[in-house]
Formats: structure tokens, C-alpha cells, sequence
């Protein structure tokens, strides 16, 4: 655990009895903490949910397996992290009062919901969240602000401006990334060995 106060801390889904609608964003990972977020809940519960599955790297028939599961909630899959994030917005856009918002998966995907929502006034603190599957996180150059999507090595090389960056454990909420600074900004022609942390 880390002594980093601005690393997040997933607690976990939890059903809101009280809410009117509820709307899920998850994975294929996160789809399972899903099922067991329906599992917890009355009968009731899933007949206002609705899921947005990334089913990035799935094929057919896991994608099918996955949705059955998730039923009786209502659930829309999409090709990846983009258009889940681009569909939430839509909802959200004509959302009204009384609607909840979970996010289920990897560190990006949970990131993207809460900004999403943040975008349309919902606290970020009231996103009930839970970590599952890849350790994978979005890291931010804070030397030409570039963003490079998928990491798991420290250090990584910047995907714009081709630094070495040292990935910190400072997560920034506003960006949904961790900020990534120059590990050789003294020693140009040093290149730390790609170690696999984040898998």
C-alpha cells in the first residue's frame, strides 16, 4: 500500500439501494465484480442498471458469456475504453437526479469514469469504484504533457516527446494519469533497464 496520498484507493462496489438508476462502466475483468455487485443486491437493483462493457480483446463468444452473466441488467457492449467513456457521456448528458455510477476494471477505465462524471457534476468521491485485472496505468509526461496509454514498464518511454520517464506514484484525478518525469534528464546517454511492474 502505498504512503501516497494522492494514490487511489478502490473500495469496492457496493449496491445503492436508494438510487433510481444505476449505471456501470466495466470490462472484461471488472464485469466480474459486477456480476457479484447484482449477485448482493435485491431483485429489483438490476431492473435500473445499465452496464457499458469494454470488451476490448474479447472475442464472440467470451463477449456473449460475459453479457449473459450481467443479465438481467440491461448491458451495451463497445469495441474498447473510447467509445465505453463516449457512451457514458451520452448517458450522463441526459441524465437526472437519483442516478448512481460504478466503475468496474483496470486503473484507465476507472479514471475515465470518474472523470467523465466529474465532467457532469458528479462527485468523484460518489463513484463507487473496484479495482480488478490489469495493473496497466496512464501515465502523463510532465515534460510535454503527452500521454502514454497502457504502461507497465518503470521507466517507460514517452509515446510524444520519446523521453525515459520515471512513472511516479502520483496519481493526478483532474487528468485520470500518473505523471511520469525524466529518469536521465542528467545523463542523457544512461538508459535504466525496463522493468515490468504494472502487469
Amino acid at each position: 500500500m502505498s504512503t501516497i496520498k494522492s494514490r487511489p484507493i478502490y473500495p469496492g462496489l457496493s449496491p445503492d439501494p436508494n438510487a433510481r438508476r444505476n449505471v456501470v462502466v466495466c470490462d472484461a475483468a471488472g464485469a466480474e465484480a459486477v456480476v457479484e455487485l447484482l449477485a448482493r443486491a435485491d431483485g429489483e437493483f438490476a431492473g435500473r442498471t445499465s452496464v457499458v462493457l469494454s470488451s476490448e480483446g474479447l472475442f464472440g463468444k467470451e463477449s456473449e458469456s460475459i453479457v449473459e452473466r450481467l443479465k438481467p441488467a440491461t448491458v451495451e457492449t463497445t469495441a474498447g475504453l473510447v467509445p465505453a467513456i463516449d457512451r457514458l457521456k451520452e448517458i450522463l448528458a441526459s441524465a437526472t437526479m437519483g442516478l448512481r455510477l460504478y466503475a468496474a476494471g483496470s486503473e484507465p477505465l476507472i479514471g475515465s469514469v470518474v472523470q467523465a462524471g466529474a465532467e457532469n457534476f458528479i462527485d468523484p468521491l460518489s463513484v463507487r469504484t473496484e479495482h480488478r485485472g490489469s495493473l496497466k496505468r496512464r501515465v502523463q509526461c510532465v515534460h510535454c504533457k503527452g500521454m502514454t496509454e497502457n504502461v507497465t514498464t518503470n521507466p517507460v518511454k514517452c509515446a510524444q516527446c520519446g523521453l525515459l520517464l520515471l512513472v511516479r506514484d502520483h496519481y493526478s484525478k483532474r487528468l485520470a494519469a500518473f505523471q511520469g518525469v525524466c529518469i536521465n534528464a542528467e545523463t542523457p546517454d544512461e538508459s535504466p533497464e525496463l522493468k515490468v511492474e504494472f502487469q
